[in-house]
Protein backbone atom coordinates (compact mmCIF):
# COMPACT_ATOMS: atom_id res chain seq x y z
CA UNK A 1 0.00 0.00 0.00
CA UNK A 2 1.79 3.34 -1.04
CA UNK A 3 1.94 6.28 1.74
CA UNK A 4 -0.87 9.30 1.30
CA UNK A 5 1.84 11.67 2.88
CA UNK A 6 5.72 11.89 3.90
CA UNK A 7 5.43 14.96 6.00
CA UNK A 8 1.77 15.92 7.48
CA UNK A 9 3.08 19.57 7.90
CA UNK A 10 3.80 21.09 4.09
CA UNK A 11 1.76 20.70 0.98
CA UNK A 12 3.62 17.76 -0.96
CA UNK A 13 4.18 17.75 -5.00
CA UNK A 14 5.43 14.12 -5.76
CA UNK A 15 7.98 14.63 -8.95
CA UNK A 16 8.57 11.91 -11.66
CA UNK A 17 10.19 11.40 -14.63
CA UNK A 18 9.94 9.62 -18.10
CA UNK A 19 12.03 8.41 -21.05
CA UNK A 20 15.53 9.46 -19.58
CA UNK A 21 16.91 5.91 -20.82
CA UNK A 22 15.66 6.85 -24.65
CA UNK A 23 17.26 6.95 -27.21
CA UNK A 24 15.09 9.60 -29.18
CA UNK A 25 12.61 12.57 -27.90
CA UNK A 26 12.18 14.57 -24.73
CA UNK A 27 12.47 13.83 -21.33
CA UNK A 28 8.79 14.50 -19.68
CA UNK A 29 8.38 15.26 -16.14
CA UNK A 30 5.37 15.82 -14.02
CA UNK A 31 4.23 17.03 -10.45
CA UNK A 32 1.99 16.61 -8.32
CA UNK A 33 -0.49 17.62 -5.07
CA UNK A 34 -3.00 15.32 -4.51
CA UNK A 35 -5.69 15.75 -1.58
CA UNK A 36 -4.71 14.44 1.75
CA UNK A 37 -7.41 12.05 1.88
CA UNK A 38 -6.39 10.40 -1.94
CA UNK A 39 -6.68 6.97 -1.92
CA UNK A 40 -6.53 4.55 -4.90
CA UNK A 41 -5.69 0.91 -4.77
CA UNK A 42 -4.64 0.93 -8.56
CA UNK A 43 -2.44 3.67 -8.57
CA UNK A 44 1.94 2.22 -8.46
CA UNK A 45 5.21 2.97 -10.50
CA UNK A 46 3.94 3.31 -13.52
CA UNK A 47 6.44 0.88 -15.06
CA UNK A 48 4.10 -1.52 -13.00
CA UNK A 49 0.98 -0.95 -14.81
CA UNK A 50 -0.24 -1.55 -17.75
CA UNK A 51 -0.93 1.11 -20.23
CA UNK A 52 -4.94 0.67 -20.20
CA UNK A 53 -4.52 1.13 -16.50
CA UNK A 54 -1.92 4.56 -16.73
CA UNK A 55 -4.34 6.48 -19.14
CA UNK A 56 -7.52 5.03 -17.12
CA UNK A 57 -5.34 6.97 -13.88
CA UNK A 58 -4.03 9.59 -15.70
CA UNK A 59 -8.07 10.67 -15.99
CA UNK A 60 -8.49 9.93 -12.17
CA UNK A 61 -5.35 12.01 -11.57
CA UNK A 62 -6.00 15.01 -13.59
CA UNK A 63 -9.87 15.00 -11.75
CA UNK A 64 -8.82 14.76 -8.33
CA UNK A 65 -5.43 16.30 -8.13
CA UNK A 66 -5.42 19.69 -5.90
CA UNK A 67 -2.73 20.59 -8.73
CA UNK A 68 -1.11 18.84 -11.32
CA UNK A 69 1.48 20.03 -14.43
CA UNK A 70 3.75 18.37 -17.02
CA UNK A 71 6.71 20.03 -18.71
CA UNK A 72 9.44 17.95 -21.00
CA UNK A 73 12.60 18.90 -21.88
CA UNK A 74 13.62 18.05 -25.96
CA UNK A 75 16.39 16.44 -27.10
CA UNK A 76 18.66 19.42 -28.31
CA UNK A 77 18.60 20.82 -24.73
CA UNK A 78 19.56 16.88 -23.43
CA UNK A 79 22.64 16.61 -25.88
CA UNK A 80 23.44 20.34 -24.18
CA UNK A 81 22.83 19.83 -20.51
CA UNK A 82 23.25 16.02 -20.41
CA UNK A 83 20.46 13.77 -19.26
CA UNK A 84 20.94 13.82 -15.68
CA UNK A 85 20.28 17.90 -15.78
CA UNK A 86 17.52 17.77 -18.19
CA UNK A 87 15.76 15.62 -16.38
CA UNK A 88 16.17 18.20 -13.08
CA UNK A 89 15.15 20.87 -15.41
CA UNK A 90 11.95 19.26 -16.47
CA UNK A 91 10.74 18.53 -12.76
CA UNK A 92 11.75 22.33 -12.12
CA UNK A 93 9.46 23.28 -15.31
CA UNK A 94 6.65 21.23 -14.10
CA UNK A 95 6.41 22.81 -10.40
CA UNK A 96 6.65 26.73 -12.30
CA UNK A 97 3.39 25.61 -13.85
CA UNK A 98 1.82 24.14 -10.47
CA UNK A 99 -1.15 26.55 -9.91
CA UNK A 100 -0.61 26.06 -6.02
CA UNK A 101 3.19 26.55 -4.87
CA UNK A 102 4.23 23.55 -2.73
CA UNK A 103 6.04 23.71 0.26
CA UNK A 104 8.00 20.36 0.35
CA UNK A 105 9.00 17.89 -2.78
CA UNK A 106 9.55 14.45 -3.44
CA UNK A 107 11.62 13.33 -6.10
CA UNK A 108 11.61 9.81 -7.34
CA UNK A 109 15.33 8.75 -6.97
CA UNK A 110 18.50 9.54 -4.91
CA UNK A 111 19.91 12.95 -6.50
CA UNK A 112 17.91 16.40 -7.32
CA UNK A 113 18.85 20.37 -8.08
CA UNK A 114 17.76 22.37 -5.32
CA UNK A 115 14.72 24.05 -6.60
CA UNK A 116 13.45 27.79 -5.37
CA UNK A 117 14.34 27.35 -2.08
CA UNK A 118 11.56 24.77 -1.58
CA UNK A 119 12.86 21.79 0.87
CA UNK A 120 13.05 18.75 -1.20
CA UNK A 121 13.41 14.48 -0.16
CA UNK A 122 14.86 12.42 -2.82
CA UNK A 123 13.20 8.50 -2.03
CA UNK A 124 15.24 5.91 -3.81
CA UNK A 125 12.15 3.80 -5.65
CA UNK A 126 9.42 6.55 -4.67
CA UNK A 127 7.10 6.46 -6.89
CA UNK A 128 6.31 2.50 -5.68
CA UNK A 129 6.34 3.99 -2.24
CA UNK A 130 4.27 7.67 -2.13
CA UNK A 131 1.18 8.20 -4.11
CA UNK A 132 2.34 11.57 -5.01
CA UNK A 133 5.46 10.32 -7.09
CA UNK A 134 3.08 7.20 -8.24
CA UNK A 135 0.74 10.23 -10.04
CA UNK A 136 3.97 12.15 -11.24
CA UNK A 137 5.25 8.73 -13.01
CA UNK A 138 1.95 8.16 -14.73
CA UNK A 139 1.13 11.64 -15.74
CA UNK A 140 5.01 11.82 -16.92
CA UNK A 141 4.67 8.61 -18.83
CA UNK A 142 1.35 9.08 -20.62
CA UNK A 143 2.23 12.44 -21.70
CA UNK A 144 5.48 10.84 -23.27
CA UNK A 145 4.23 7.89 -24.77
CA UNK A 146 1.52 10.21 -26.62
CA UNK A 147 4.48 12.51 -27.73
CA UNK A 148 6.80 9.89 -29.18
CA UNK A 149 3.57 8.37 -30.88
CA UNK A 150 2.95 11.23 -32.28
CA UNK A 151 7.07 11.30 -33.82
CA UNK A 152 6.77 7.83 -34.47
CA UNK A 153 4.11 8.91 -37.41
CA UNK A 154 6.74 11.06 -39.09
CA UNK A 155 9.31 8.40 -38.59
CA UNK A 156 8.10 5.13 -38.99
CA UNK A 157 10.62 3.11 -39.26
CA UNK A 158 11.83 3.82 -35.76
CA UNK A 159 8.95 1.76 -34.19
CA UNK A 160 8.68 4.63 -31.83
CA UNK A 161 5.11 3.53 -31.79
CA UNK A 162 5.96 0.10 -30.53
CA UNK A 163 9.30 0.68 -28.41
CA UNK A 164 8.56 4.51 -27.24
CA UNK A 165 12.13 5.30 -28.52
CA UNK A 166 14.20 3.18 -25.95
CA UNK A 167 16.95 0.70 -26.93
CA UNK A 168 15.09 -1.93 -28.28
CA UNK A 169 16.83 -3.82 -30.63
CA UNK A 170 14.64 -3.30 -33.36
CA UNK A 171 15.20 0.61 -32.88
CA UNK A 172 19.11 0.23 -32.95
CA UNK A 173 18.96 -1.90 -35.79
CA UNK A 174 16.71 1.18 -37.38
CA UNK A 175 19.70 3.51 -36.81
CA UNK A 176 22.30 1.69 -38.05
CA UNK A 177 20.33 1.01 -41.22
CA UNK A 178 18.66 4.79 -41.68
CA UNK A 179 20.44 7.05 -39.32
CA UNK A 180 19.46 8.80 -36.36
CA UNK A 181 16.79 11.29 -37.43
CA UNK A 182 16.31 15.38 -35.76
CA UNK A 183 15.01 13.75 -32.37
CA UNK A 184 17.45 11.18 -30.97
CA UNK A 185 19.75 12.72 -28.56
CA UNK A 186 23.24 12.39 -30.28
CA UNK A 187 24.72 12.22 -27.17
CA UNK A 188 23.17 9.21 -26.75
CA UNK A 189 23.17 7.04 -30.25
CA UNK A 190 26.97 7.71 -30.86
CA UNK A 191 27.59 6.21 -27.67
CA UNK A 192 25.24 3.04 -28.48
CA UNK A 193 26.81 2.77 -31.87
CA UNK A 194 29.82 1.71 -30.85
CA UNK A 195 28.16 -1.17 -29.16
CA UNK A 196 25.78 -2.35 -31.87
CA UNK A 197 25.28 -6.12 -31.63
CA UNK A 198 24.14 -6.95 -35.16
Amino acid sequence: MLLNRFSKDFIEAGCDEAGRGCLAGPVVAAAVILPDDFENEMLDDSKKLSEKKRYLLRTIIEKEAIAWAVAEVDCVEIDKINILNASFLAMHRAIDKLKIKPELLLIDGNRFNPYDNIAHQTIIKGDAKYLSIAAASVLAKTYRDDLITEMAKEFPQYQWDKNKSYATKAHREAIAKYGRCKYHRKSFVLKNQLSLDL
